[in-house]
């Protein structure tokens, strides 16, 4: 699924300069192009087993599976996984990844801005569920906009009007749960003190509204892996601030400053991780010649939630910058200065900062998942 975020990030790169140069039918001739790589293989990558096929609104064939790895949410003795997500092209891989982990219970889902809305994120969720055969999993829809108010920052330039590549699939059958986000992760949380994980793929408005709701939320969590941050490296949105944490600065500084058990795995890590385009996993070759690779940037967090063996960490305190130019800038006190007063790090807790990454085994691990019958 992460194949075209990357293609239409590349795409709008290139976009930027011809534009420059005026050439506007070179560009919807990329854009076209793109649009057709992402509908051929949008189904077709994720899913190893392909049951029976629909059409979506443009009568192309879209694969759905039936009744797939529903042993994913089946068992009492593994471990609990809430997924916070906004769905969204790479969220949609790290999902499918969790759906073919067998030692995860998925409780349920969590909607969030930022990918695409919160609305088309609960139905993309939706979705999800129904073609992995996981129907069963709650999905509870969060925010709809950052903790200051606003307008959300929207990434649909990149994963398209419906979150998906423009594959516009058929409504899901199952309903969102009667409870928001926020309200859900509490009662999940509280119902299993210290047993449930979340793995937070995007902006992190409903974790800081969870923290706000129940104050103990954050100390009855097992694990928090974030994706999210720049540590010490250019953002993707501007020079100081990567996507997900520029989504809602506000909500990040409460989250990182809240005490919770927190891995956070930031651009910085994941974006030395790349399917290339000599891809065995999948015998595709990209057609146009700016394309490279594919970074992996949800799934490498999701392989830090299962396999931090694969990663090494630093310890320290993170804070967000909440205003100004560098809105969004995750900085890391590392603790190789011993400070002589009080500042905005001291009296938090530290948080774990992945530093570095295993390629070889990260990637080893998600073809071996992806591959999965």
């Amino acid at each position: 699924m992460c194949l075209c975020f990357v293609y239409t990030r590349m795409y709008i790169h290139t976009i930027s300069i011809y534009k420059s140069l005026g050439l506007s039918v070179i560009i919807n001739f990329v854009s076209f192009q793109l649009s057709k790589v992402w509908s051929g293989l949008v189904f077709s990558i994720i899913i190893p087993r392909m049951d029976y096929v629909m059409t979506n609104g443009d009568g192309e064939d879209v694969v759905i599976v039936e009744n797939a790895q529903t042993d994913a949410v089946l068992g009492s003795h593994r471990d609990k996984l809430l997924i916070d997500t906004d769905p969204g092209i790479d969220d949609t891989m790290a999902i499918f990844m969790a759906f073919q982990s067998p030692e995860l219970e998925i409780l349920g889902l969590t909607t969030i801005f930022g990918n695409t809305s919160t609305e088309i994120a609960t139905q993309n969720a939706l979705r999800l569920c129904e073609i992995a055969g996981c129907s069963g999993i709650p999905v509870a829809e969060g925010s709809a906009g950052p903790l200051k108010g606003g307008i959300p920052r929207v990434a649909d330039f990149i994963h398209g009007s419906d979150g998906l590549g423009n594959t516009h699939l058929p409504p899901a059958k199952a309903k969102k749960s009667e409870k928001s986000a926020s309200e859900f992760l509490v009662e999940k949380v509280s119902e299993y003190p210290g047993e449930v994980s979340i793995l937070a793929l995007g902006p992190l408005t409903n974790l800081a509204l969870a923290i706000k709701r129940d104050s103990s939320f954050a100390s009855k969590v097992k694990r928090l892996v974030i994706l999210g941050g720049a540590f010490f490296a250019l953002g993707n949105v501007n020079p100081a601030a990567e996507a997900n944490i520029y989504g809602d600065p506000e909500a990040a500084d409460v989250v990182f400053t809240s005490g919770a058990n927190i891995a956070v795995v930031g651009i910085n890590v994941t974006t030395q991780v790349m399917f290339t385009v000599k891809c065995s996993m999948y015998s595709i070759r990209m057609t146009l010649s700016f394309l490279s690779g594919v970074f992996l940037h949800d799934p490498v967090s999701f392989v830090a939630l299962v396999r931090p063996d694969l990663f090494t960490f630093k310890k320290g305190v993170v804070r967000v910058e909440t205003q100004g130019i560098c809105a969004g800038h995750t900085l890391l006190d590392q603790g190789l200065k011993k400070w002589n007063s009080s500042n905005p790090w001291t009296e938090h807790s530290p948080v774990s900062v992945a530093w570095t990454v295993n390629v070889k085994g990260v990637l080893d691990y998600i073809r071996k998942l992806l591959m999965k019958p």
